[in-house]
């Protein structure tokens, strides 16, 4: 498996929370990962970036946002030229998807975690 650049959107430091323990299983995986979220804090050795930070190369960007709240993202994953778009559960938009789509970039609605549990991230 290649290693894949992820930026995990909405990244939270409180442990229960999916996106925690996506940046967890994405580290242990071998892949560089840049948590990026509204709440500052750690995951692991990993500072969670609070603004929008300049990343290059980036292979995926992992969306842990609900729908009503990506507006605010749009942009900034725009501006990371990810090859893909990965919407977790419960971050599923249409309207995103096809703007991003429009962009060159290609979406995934599935989840990041089943995704390295099975071998397909």
């Amino acid at each position: 498996m290649s290693k894949k650049k992820t930026v995990v959107i909405g990244a939270s430091p409180e442990p229960q929370r999916y996106s925690h323990r996506a940046v967890l299983s994405l580290l242990k995986a071998g892949h560089e990962v840049v948590p990026v979220g509204l709440q500052s804090g750690r995951i692991d050795d990993l500072e969670i970036h609070t603004d929008f930070v300049a990343v290059e190369d980036v292979h995926t960007a992992t969306l842990y946002v609900h729908p009503k709240h990506q507006e605010y993202w749009k942009d900034y994953i725009v501006s990371l030229s990810p090859k893909r778009v990965v919407f977790n559960p419960g971050a599923e938009n249409d309207d995103l998807k096809d703007y991003l789509l429009d962009k060159g970039i290609s979406c995934q609605e599935s989840c990041t975690l089943v995704m390295l549990a099975v071998g397909t991230y």
